[in-house]
């Protein structure tokens, strides 16, 4: 009976025995100095860290946006391959109008008077032959240039290739000018029109800023020394900016990135929103696994013969095409984020006694004394009276 009315007061007290803190004054310099380091690193952490750099007491949102632009430039050309040639914007760009991107053609190998009629493959292992039994009828090959005939043609005085049904004189896209053909294409100038939005904040803003006008849009070119806030770019800058020669690089074409950020502090006491720009090679360019380099496509014009049939020009255009990319985010301030890691901040701060009861306890000589004094237990038949505790540290 004894023991199980024990076990039933034991339980009793582990369940209903209270606790209270008491104020337990240590008189060390270091078990202090440990003490006040703590608070301090924590406060430097939450001031420093989360509230000035992350800004984590600002509402933020995503920005929306638009691009448009317009090239402007020509250039004159007069090689061998190619009768003399005024070029202007809008033989150059290709198409007019693109979705946040634009192609600037730097070099062309072109294929006139092509009609739809026979003519012998282009000469390669799958296409060479020795007679019509090497050549299926009605074959058609992905990577050929046409429907064969079923007949072995000559290519050339020493060659045989299968005769196809396709746009002839086919194309021979090796010809390509070791020099681009619009080297003068450096020079052309692109005016990048930017409108921006935080929704969430009913901000609206555009990159060509409140002090722009229109005088200043016909003198000025984006420099980041001289005209940083100019929306007209040089060709020749934006490539250079992103590591790159433009004369290399017109000869095969490439893909280049304009980035736009909008990152803005909407504060009344910062109001900073204004476009940052930088420049960057956005295609790969290996110098040994060099495969398949550049950027190129094809297209044709189309014309009657004064026969009346069908022709085309088949043009092989290689360039550089320009992506615009916006990116950002807005951040302005807010009670509720506010108030939540104000909540994290003193969360962290009731951390700093438990540091210092693990260095007071682990680390100093006098840790079995304090250990002693940290906690006691009432005894309601003794003299003496005491807690139950849990302890808050400081120096005196």
């Amino acid at each position: 009976m004894s023991k199980s009315t024990g076990c039933c007061q034991g339980f009793l007290h582990y369940v209903f025995d209270y606790e209270t803190p008491k104020t337990l004054v240590i008189p060390s310099i270091r078990v202090g100095f440990v003490f006040r380091l703590t608070q301090f690193l924590v406060v430097l952490y939450v001031v420093g860290y989360v509230c000035v750099v992350q800004k984590a007491y600002q509402e933020t949102d995503s920005v929306i946006s638009t691009v448009t632009t317009k090239v402007k430039g020509f250039a004159f050309t007069n090689i061998s391959d190619m009768e003399p040639r005024f070029w202007d914007v809008a033989d150059y760009i290709i198409p007019p109008q693109g979705d946040h991107s634009f192609f600037v053609l730097t070099n062309v190998v072109m294929t006139p008077g092509q009609t739809q009629s026979r003519c012998a493959e282009l000469p390669n292992p799958s296409t060479t032959c020795v007679d019509d039994c090497d050549c299926v009828e009605g074959y058609n090959d992905p990577r050929g240039n046409g429907i064969r005939t079923g007949l072995c043609e000559n290519y050339s005085s020493t060659v045989k290739t299968c005769e196809v049904l396709s746009w002839c004189p086919l194309e021979i896209d090796t010809n390509l000018p070791k020099q681009a053909l619009l080297a003068a294409a450096e020079n052309f100038t692109v005016l990048i029109k930017n409108s921006v939005t935080y929704p969430k904040f009913n901000f609206h803003k555009r990159n060509i800023l409140p002090h722009i006008n229109s005088s200043y849009l016909k003198t000025c070119e984006f420099s980041r020394e001289t005209h940083p806030d100019c929306p007209i770019f040089r060709l020749k800058h934006i490539v250079s900016e992103a590591g790159e020669d433009f004369q290399d690089m017109a000869v095969k074409g490439g893909v280049l990135g304009i980035l736009i950020d909008w990152s803005c502090d909407l504060d009344w006491w910062a109001r900073k929103c204004f476009p940052k720009y930088t420049f960057r090679r956005l295609d790969n360019k290996h110098p040994v696994n060099n495969v398949a380099p550049g950027y190129n496509f094809r297209f044709a014009k189309y014309y009657k013969t004064a026969e009346g049939e069908e022709a085309r020009t088949l043009i092989k255009a290689y360039g550089i095409r320009f992506d615009v990319i916006v990116f950002g985010t807005a951040g302005k301030f807010g009670i509720v984020p506010t108030i939540v890691n104000l909540g994290a901040a003193l969360s962290f701060l009731s951390l700093v006694p438990i540091v210092a009861d693990w260095f007071m306890l682990t680390c100093m000589k006098k840790r079995d004394l304090y250990s002693r004094q940290k906690s006691t237990y009432l005894v309601e038949e003794s003299e003496t009276e005491s807690t139950s505790m849990s302890t808050t540290y400081g120096t005196q």
